[in-house]
């Protein structure tokens, strides 16, 4: 990991699998490890939330991107580091199994990883650390589950989902949109809804 400036004077952070010929063991490799996943998760920071920037992309190609979609980021980035890429796909998988939250489980994982770092230089076990943070999750499920609220909703009264939906929409650039659009996408799901089921059929057959 390097910091740069370009001709403009504006830094640039450069991820790069570590250039020394000695192995770096024990302590000093899980640092580096960690340091690695902490600086992924800083470049795509400042991106989370409603809030969130938009970042520019340029590829070797001269073609710009501009976007604050963590997926976005992360698969334009060239990242050689191998941690810096489990970041990437960690990402990834957010994106293919939930389709949202891909900024916020990258700088979520590099804010653990980043107490885990304290934890170790106290000289606690790795295992005794990813067996608290197994258990915090736990605990934090149910906690999620003890305050949920639920809601009732029909084909006429739709208003908690379009609700919901708009949240979704608060970051993006159409927010400004966001009820109209809400209400599109709520009465595109129930077309296809099986209510009983509690999903969705986007076959359309």
């Amino acid at each position: 990991m390097a910091l740069a400036f370009d001709e403009y004077g504006r830094p640039f952070i450069i991820l790069r699998e570590q250039e020394q010929k000695s192995r770096v063991r024990g302590l000093d490799a899980q640092k580096a490890n960690i340091a690695a996943a902490k600086a992924v998760a800083r470049i795509i920071r400042t991106s989370l939330g409603p809030k969130g920037m938009d970042k520019m992309l340029t590829s070797p190609d001269g073609d710009v991107t501009i976007s604050n979609d963590g997926a976005t980021i992360l698969e334009q980035m060239d990242v050689e580091n191998q941690i810096g890429k489990l970041m990437v796909e960690l990402s990834r998988s957010q994106d293919y199994e939930i389709g949202d939250g891909t900024t916020g489980v990258v700088v979520t994982a590099g804010a653990l990883l980043e107490q885990a770092e304290q934890l170790l230089e106290r000289g606690i076990h790795p295992i005794r650390i990813a067996e608290g943070y197994e258990l915090a999750s736990k605990i934090a499920v149910e906690h999620l589950n003890h305050i949920a609220r639920k809601f009732e909703f029909n084909l006429i009264n739709v208003e908690s989902l379009v609700q919901t939906c708009m949240t979704t929409l608060s970051s993006k650039i159409v927010n400004r949109c966001k009820r109209m659009l809400a209400e599109i996408a709520v009465k595109a799901v129930l077309a296809v809804a099986d209510l009983e089921r509690k999903d969705v059929n986007p076959g359309f057959d």
